[in-house]
């Protein structure tokens, strides 16, 4: 499976499934124009099918170029804990229990900031919880934020810029806001066993430059839309879920244990799944005190990232004679373009491949991967979970690749400041 014709279509596959990922809004149209085959090209639409459904055309590749067993043997070698833990963490992190807990800790802190309680709200979710996101990992940080967006912001009529922008806000400071620690941000998580990078390295390398684009970044938006968001006058008291019952603190605590075992063990599937699996008991038990959990979004998510791990494991033989060819500087701008066309996690673990680099290459490639994870959808591993909540408030359901592009620019501009000035 090495012969150059095999690479070359790996190659292609890629690049049509990021083609891909750019033209979901045409398989939405073609949803409406041929409604007998709408539910075919809705799946052909969903973002998160995209690399799921290109991933099989390549296994089709390998048995082609190969045999069916080199093809199950490719699978069988291939990472898939990932997927599983954004998964678990994004069906925990979006419970009830933990949303609503989430809101009481951001309720309280509303009140502190000296601003219109709108603007409060909307500051908090862009900053406390991406800062957070380095210790309850980033997705469940995504998922919390898309949650809390949608029901204070979403659900009201807001202009599509301010939408756009506010996801391209979420995404960057999410990406970059998780490398305060050496385990919550997929990139990080990638090289922290194979350099030997601990919390207190991040915090000091990463983490201080991070949080401080973060803000700045909250701060941008608020500058720019600070009439709009204004005018939704949302008051302190909306920020918690109507439901019948009220929030159980015993229950909170339980899901807070559920999560933190998921975290915990995060490099250990077998034991996640199960924590996952006593969780689903335990949500079902006390069904009263929750909502739907979203393990059809979860399933999405994880789909597109298997999708990834099936592609990516065939790119490494073009991105290293990219990666090693650069200087620091070059490689850092360089691992901000990859990153939105290849996964920042995947960018990593391949940079952690190549041996005797300078801790300078290490910098350069990580700040880079981080930088660039809000550009695009597949661009960080957390993105598709964000993408599954905010969709539905969009025009046509459909949130634009190029729009979301642009969007993010100017934050990721801000965050290149951060981390080659400061």
């Amino acid at each position: 499976m090495e012969s150059s014709g095999f690479q070359i279509f790996c190659a292609v596959v890629f690049a049509l499934a990021i083609v891909h990922t750019f033209s979901t809004g045409l398989f939405e149209r073609l949803a409406q124009r041929q409604p007998n085959h709408a539910g075919l090209w809705h799946f052909f639409g969903e973002v998160e099918a995209v690399f799921g459904i290109w991933g099989f055309v390549l296994i089709l590749g390998i048995v082609y170029f190969s045999d069916f067993s080199n093809a199950i043997q490719y699978l069988d070698s291939r990472n898939f804990t990932e997927p599983m833990f954004v998964f678990a963490i994004m069906v925990i992190a979006a419970s009830r229990p933990i949303l609503l807990a989430t809101k009481h800790l951001i309720s309280g802190f509303v009140n502190l900031l000296p601003i219109n309680q709108s603007l409060s709200l909307y500051v908090l979710i862009l900053t406390i919880i991406p800062l957070v996101g380095s210790f309850i990992t980033e997705p469940a940080a995504m998922t919390l934020a898309a949650l809390m967006l949608r029901d204070a912001f979403f659900t009201r009529p807001l202009s599509q810029r301010l939408k756009y922008f506010t996801v391209g806000v979420l995404f960057v400071n999410v990406s970059i806001g998780g490398t305060l620690t050496s385990y919550a941000a997929p990139p990080v998580l990638m090289v922290a066993s194979a350099w030997s990078w601990d919390t207190p390295f991040m915090l000091s390398t990463f983490g201080w430059k991070s949080a401080i684009a973060v803000f700045c970044n909250a701060l941008l938006a608020i500058c720019i839309f600070r009439k709009e968001i204004k005018n939704t006058q949302i008051k302190n008291t909306q920020i918690k879920i109507d439901s019948p019952e009220k929030l159980s603190y015993v229950v909170a605590l339980m899901h807070l244990l559920f999560l933190s075992g998921v975290v915990v063990f995060a490099h250990h599937p077998s034991v996640f799944m199960a924590i996952f699996l006593f969780f689903l008991g335990y949500a079902h038990a006390y069904s009263r005190y929750q909502e739907r959990l979203i393990i059809r979004e979860g399933l999405m998510v994880a789909f597109f990232l298997a999708g990834l791990v099936v592609l990516g494991g065939q790119q490494q033989w073009w991105l290293n004679k990219v990666l090693l060819q650069l200087s620091p500087t070059a490689l850092y701008y360089v691992s901000v373009v990859l990153t939105a066309i290849t996964d920042n996690a995947a960018l990593t673990y391949l940079g952690s491949l190549v041996e005797g680099v300078s801790n300078e290459f290490k910098y350069s490639l990580v700040a880079g991967a981080v930088t660039g994870g809000g550009l695009t959808v597949i661009a960080n591993a957390p993105n598709p979970a964000g993408i599954a909540v905010l969709k539905s408030k969009f025009s046509n359901e459909t949130v634009e690749p190029g729009g979301l592009f642009l969007a993010a620019l100017g934050p990721t501009i801000v965050a290149i400041l951060a981390f080659q000035l400061l």
